[in-house]
């Protein structure tokens, strides 16, 4: 059974964040999930309900056949935590979104919390790490991070929607982001939209 890490910050996005985790437990996976208290903070503030919530609307039914769901969930203080270790095999780490914060640890190596070392764990041991940025615009600071953070084995993923699929709610805006995710994942959505180009080219 596959196992992926999905951590979430301080930045505005959770509704991507939740429609991931609901992703990967619908296809059987084993969901670990660190958050931030800032990012807990945003999703209560952009949704209305607190974390705790959406998980339980998801292990209860929200794996394959609406089988319950497994989710572990992980505190971001707690380095005595699996995830802190790469001996923790994990097939991918996905930091959505990714504030500027934790970008800039990611690039400079410092880890003062579980969710950093987590990112620098993916790093180190070669797994799939994706980081989800959201801030616009971007400094120089913030794109230099994002430089080193590719050199080193990183995917820059920002949530920036696609809309050729014609999108006609909130959900499928964010799914478009949500299926890119999951294509460098190698877990590719059946349900993701893919660009049709004219039978003459093909």
């Amino acid at each position: 059974m596959e196992r992926f890490l999905v951590c979430i910050t301080g930045a505005s996005g959770a509704i991507d964040s939740l429609r991931l985790v609901a992703a990967l437990a619908a296809r059987g996976c084993i969901v670990h999930l660190c958050c931030s208290p800032w990012g807990a903070r945003l999703i209560l503030e952009e949704t209305g309900r607190p974390l705790g919530y959406w998980l339980g609307k998801i292990r209860s039914s929200g794996g394959p056949n609406t089988a319950p769901a497994i989710i572990r969930q992980h505190s971001a203080e707690d380095f005595s935590a699996p995830i802190a270790s790469g001996s923790f095999r994990l097939n991918g780490t996905i930091i959505s979104p990714c504030s500027m914060g934790t970008m800039g640890s990611l690039a400079s190596g410092a880890c003062s919390t579980l969710i950093h070392r987590a990112g620098a764990v993916a790093l180190k041991e070669g797994w799939p790490l994706v980081l989800v940025p959201r801030e616009t615009p971007l400094s120089l600071i913030s794109l230099k991070a994002f430089v080193q953070l590719k050199e080193a084995g990183a995917v820059i993923l920002p949530a920036c929607p696609s809309f050729y699929s014609k999108p006609e709610t909130i959900e499928q805006l964010a799914d478009t982001v949500v299926n890119r995710i999951l294509d460098h994942l190698d877990m590719p959505s059946e349900q993701a939209y893919r660009w049709r180009q004219p039978s003459r080219y093909t």
